[in-house]
């Protein structure tokens, strides 16, 4: 079997497993999205890397020894239609990582990432991911079953909150701004201050 070490091995129009996945040795940073690979945006800028920085520290200490869990990118979540059980490597075509999950069922978690939906996805919006998280992923997101998924636009110093209502379809619930509090209605006793999650985010691209 021929060991990929480079992306440029790969057939971009070839339909891709979990499993293929597991096995290529490149540094590049990639999604599989329904199968297809998806190189992802460069680095993350200086904004990008200070919201997720001060929202997993706020996240980070909530949910400090309770039973959900908070991630960070790089993580692999492995996707698929919520009425499907969970599935073998072989039988995965989605895998992405979010900016931040929260992980609420123990089962979900194995030694490679999460295997199901998480609980809530929050995706920080960059120049080059804006159209895949707004378009792509979200539908993905819906799909898979993911309760909560917030979109964060830095520039804009704001979040949109969508959530899953009765028949698995999502609606907008609010828009924060940056001088408000951002309420996931998972867990509504947790009150996010804007301010903390946008003050030291700068304004370079």
């Amino acid at each position: 079997m021929t060991v990929i070490t480079d992306l440029s091995q790969l057939d971009l129009n070839k339909t891709y497993s979990y499993a293929d996945y597991l096995t290529w040795q490149f540094d590049d940073m990639v999604e599989l999205i329904k199968g297809k690979i998806m190189k992802m945006s460069p680095a993350p800028n200086v904004r990008h890397q200070s919201i997720s920085t001060d929202l997993g520290r706020i996240l980070a200490n909530y949910f400090y020894r309770k039973k959900c869990r908070l991630f960070f990118a790089p993580f692999d979540v492995r996707l698929y239609d919520r009425r499907k059980s969970v599935l073998l490597n072989k039988d995965v075509f989605t895998v992405v990582q979010p900016d931040l999950c929260v992980i609420c069922n123990p089962e979900f978690l194995d030694k490679t990432g999460c295997n199901g939906a998480p609980d809530w996805i929050i995706e920080i919006l960059s120049k080059g991911n804006s159209k895949k998280e707004m378009e792509t992923k979200y539908a993905l997101y819906q799909e898979a079953g993911v309760r909560e998924y917030w979109i964060v636009f830095p520039e804009n110093r704001a979040i949109e909150q969508f959530v899953l209502d009765e028949h698995n379809v999502y609606q907008l619930k609010k828009m924060y701004a940056e001088d408000g509090f951002a309420v996931p209605q998972l867990f509504p006793e947790l009150e996010i201050d804007l301010i903390d999650v946008f003050e030291s985010c700068g304004d370079d691209d």
